[in-house]
């Protein structure tokens, strides 16, 4: 499936119809229907998040210029 040429296929039929309801009904779906990747992650890569959380916060990071310094 492509999916780009799905989400065409659907836009044109939205722009086809004037029906309010079908409008109302879509945009419900895209905009409160949206899943949070978080609630994806398993556990473990949760507790992954934490930590480097952490060790952010305690400075314990390489900057992105370092690092391209150093690989360059």
């Amino acid at each position: 499936m492509d999916i780009e040429l799905e989400k065409l296929k659907v836009i044109k039929i939205l722009e086809e119809t004037n029906d309010p309801l079908i409008i109302k009904a879509v945009k419900k779906m895209l905009t409160e229907m949206k899943k949070d990747w978080w609630d994806d992650l398993t556990d473990e890569q949760r507790a992954d998040v934490a930590q480097s959380e952490l060790e952010f916060e305690r400075g314990e990071f390489t900057s992105y210029e370092d690092v391209m310094k150093k690989y360059r």
